[in-house]
């Protein structure tokens, strides 16, 4: 047996699988039918435990061209069952192997939907998974005093800089995070990247002379990154095209001027309908975040919000009104999800090269 054990006290029994490890995270839920490698492997995910509300995960295994990341920093998985048998011909090894090499816990065999509807009433949860459910009153204890969460971009972002070569436009991707996916749909149209560390400054990205920005999806606190971050997007958005996702948009979002807050469970899946409300159009999007722009504290002299979630009215795109800037809160990439909004990127690189065309012929 192996035991979820929550800050509230409460306890959920199952079948463990993947690693032997004990391991402490915000337990949060997606809602997603599919893609649950990708989810695994998404950083945005960094220090939490994710429950899978669709009842069967691991069916069509794993495979090294889904990963979203190489070292993701997800602390465990929790489902009602995975698949004993998978079966896929691109499938290379099985969930629990997999979970097992990365160092991360699962358990099967929870009530998914009573846990989901606890956490839509209380708001997420802090919790451990453990191989014992003895001490369980000082193990929740121990949950509410600990920030689980603080640091997480830190600890996911990359350390060096790295390049993914192209020929096309010059693109700077700003790493809170990132998922490949990201970094693969900007290859199909043959841009040529860099990826710099979340601590990059203006006068380093602008050193590389870039084409545009683009500020990547990531885990945690948005806030954490008031301060040097900002004070760096302020001064590139004058200067170049910028596009920011998830993790991008909150902090571009705070860097003119907005503020954000935590939600109550955040939204994680991929059938999110988003409506754009310059055409009234709704698409369907992939998302993964727990903090949202508060959309009475935005400048309405410096930003316009573009998008809204249709079934909370999040803020979910914001343009701003001086410069070639924009974000998204949801994720273009749709990796996995449906690809209703990846045109974005193509509106990415239109704002480039009209740019471009601009100075050509100032």
């Amino acid at each position: 047996m192996r035991y979820l054990i929550l800050e509230d006290g409460s306890i959920y029994a199952g079948e463990g699988f993947g690693s032997n490890k004990e391991t402490l995270g915000e337990v949060v839920f997606t809602t997603g039918m599919t893609g649950y490698q990708e989810a695994i492997t998404d950083q945005s995910y960094a220090n939490q435990i994710l429950v899978f509300t669709n009842p069967l995960i691991g069916n069509y295994g794993i495979t090294l061209a889904d990963y979203e990341s190489l070292e993701p920093g997800i602390k465990g998985v929790i489902c009602h069952q995975v698949a004993n048998h998978p079966t896929n011909w691109r499938m290379q090894t099985t969930l629990p192997k997999f979970l097992d090499h990365l160092g991360i816990p699962g358990i099967q065999g929870i009530d998914t939907r009573a846990w989901v509807k606890k956490i839509r009433v209380h708001g997420t949860l802090r919790g451990k998974i453990a191989n014992s459910k003895e001490d369980a009153e000082k193990v929740a204890q121990e949950l509410t005093a600990k920030d689980i969460t603080r640091g997480t971009i830190q600890q996911a972002s990359t350390k060096m800089p790295y390049p993914v070569s192209g020929s096309k436009r010059n693109i700077v991707v700003v790493d809170f995070g990132i998922k490949h996916s990201i970094l693969r749909e900007l290859s199909k149209r043959d841009c040529n990247c860099i990826v710099l560390p979340y601590t990059a400054t203006a006068e380093e990205i602008l050193s590389l002379y870039p084409d545009g920005v683009l500020l990547s999806n990531g885990p945690g606190d948005p806030e954490e990154m008031v301060g040097a971050t900002t004070e760096m997007i302020r001064e590139v958005e004058k200067r170049v095209p910028l596009m920011g996702i998830c993790m991008g948009h909150q902090v571009f979002a705070l860097a003119n001027g907005a503020k954000t807050y935590k939600m109550k469970f955040g939204h994680r899946g991929f059938n999110h309908p988003v409506q754009e409300i310059a055409t009234g159009n709704i698409g369907f999007t992939a998302q993964n975040h727990g903090y949202a722009v508060d959309k009475n504290s935005i400048d309405k002299d410096n930003l316009m919000i573009t998008h809204v979630e249709v079934n909370d009215g999040t803020v979910e795109g914001l343009k701003h009104k001086k410069y070639p800037a924009f974000s998204v809160q949801f994720h273009p990439d749709a990796t996995p999800g449906p690809h209703d909004e990846d045109s974005l990127f193509d509106y990415f690189m239109q704002m480039i090269d009209q740019r471009k065309d601009a100075k050509r012929h100032a």
